[in-house]
This record gives structure tokens, C-alpha cells and sequence, in this order.
């Protein structure tokens, strides 16, 4: 029993030529581009990293080459795996999506350095696909309408901000003393952008609350659910 479980151990996945090596690597390379490319399309503006796309097409081919030395020897696969288990990767993610991406190119490489490359290519395919389709899928941006007045135009300013965007704005906080008052709304960013009461009131926003007087500031803040988006 003893020899038995020292030969699995020590058992290979089989002879690796030059040209198996090579075809293997080349195949992750390729639908590396293809990672690559859906990765461009479906991030824009800020949220696009370069340097995350770059590292994406390496992590698949650095995963097929580790593949390629662990092969079916289950002594180096858990020496590799204690190896790994020592790393602690702190790199940010800044959206949600780039979790999928990174699973993406694990699995491909995982599937071209075990040779399994009929798998790689049609699953790549259709992840393509659909990170295609549905890549460019925002969440709504939210604004928070946040002022401080004086205590006596309280009435007025939230009669005024519910008028104003159709009593779509959500009333989050109201913080009160003796002699002023602090709102924060919440609001779709949508209704921001086309509030429904600038036609009846005629003017924007700001204008129409530092019209009711004793306003001490008036600010928006927009906010999103991608990190430094």
C-alpha cells in the first residue's frame, strides 16, 4: 500500500515535447486577446484599467504554464498549492465585473495547460458573448441633495424639493437645532437630470432654494456603486 501511494505521487502527466508546450501556450494566448478584448468593450471611461487588462492576459498564460509543470503529478500540485498559499493578493477591485474576468482567465488557463482546449474555446466564446451583451449595464447613479437652512424655511424647503422632483426625493435625514435645519435627500439619477417641477417653477434648482432665503449651503453629491467610478 505504501509503494502504491508513493508512485501516485510520483506519477507524471506523461511526456511534454517542445511542440505541445508551445501549441498550448499559443492557444492561451489567443483567447487571452479574446479576454483581453472583451474586457476593453465592455469598460468605459474611468472604470477601464489598463494595467488590470494587461495583468488579466498574463494571469491566463502564467496559469497554463504552472499547469503545464504540475501536469497529473499530485506531489507538485500540493507543493504548488502550499507555494501559493503563503501569496496574499491585495489588488482592489473596482467593479464587480472584474471578479468574473479573473475567474475567466484562471479557467482558461487551467483548461489550455491541461490541454482542454475545445473547452477553453467554447466556454471563452460564450462568456464573450454575454460580458458582450450585457458588459455595458450600468447600476442608476443616486445624488444626495444635502442643504441647511434656517429653521423658520423649513416647511418651504421641503415643500420646495418634493414639488420639485414630483415627491421622487427620498427624505434620508433632519437634523434640527434652535435656529437651523440640516436636509439630506436621496434621488434617482435620472430625476436629477430631468426633474419634473423646472417647467411649472421655470428655473433650476439651485436658484429656486436660495430664492426661499436663509439658505447656508446647498450641495450634491452623486454617488455610484463602482469604486472610484
Amino acid at each position: 500500500m505504501r509503494e502504491y501511494l508513493f508512485q501516485l505521487l510520483e506519477t507524471s502527466g506523461g511526456e511534454l515535447t517542445a511542440e505541445i508546450i508551445a501549441i498550448r501556450l499559443a492557444m492561451s494566448a489567443v483567447i487571452a486577446a479574446f479576454l483581453f478584448l472583451s474586457y476593453r468593450l465592455s469598460h468605459s471611461g474611468s472604470i477601464y484599467s489598463a494595467k488590470f487588462n494587461v495583468s488579466l492576459a498574463a494571469l491566463t498564460v502564467i496559469t497554463t504554464t504552472v499547469m503545464i509543470v504540475i501536469g497529473n503529478n499530485i506531489a507538485l500540485s500540493l507543493g504548488m498549492v502550499g507555494a501559493l498559499s503563503i501569496v496574499r493578493f491585495r489588488t482592489a477591485i473596482k467593479d464587480s465585473r472584474d471578479t468574473v474576468y479573473i475567474f475567466w482567465a484562471i479557467v482558461v488557463g487551467i483548461c489550455c495547460g491541461s490541454g482542454d482546449y475545445l473547452v477553453a474555446s467554447a466556454g471563452s466564446a460564450v462568456v464573450f458573448l454575454v460580458l458582450l451583451l450585457f458588459g455595458r449595464i450600468r447600476n442608476d447613479s443616486r445624488a444626495l441633495l444635502i442643504l441647511r437652512a434656517a429653521r423658520v424655511n423649513e416647511p418651504k424647503v421641503e415643500s420646495l424639493i418634493f414639488q420639485y422632483y414630483d415627491r421622487k426625493a427620498i427624505l434620508r435625514a433632519k437634523n434640527t437645532t434652535d435656529e437651523s435645519v440640516e436636509f439630506i435627500f436621496e434621488l434617482n439619477g435620472k430625476y436629477l437630470r430631468k426633474p419634473a417641477g423646472e417647467k411649472t417653477i421655470g428655473k433650476g434648482i439651485t436658484d429656486a432654494v436660495y430664492e426661499i432665503g436663509g439658505i447656508e449651503y446647498f450641495n450634491i453629491v452623486l454617488q455610484n456603486d463602482e469604486i472610484g467610478g
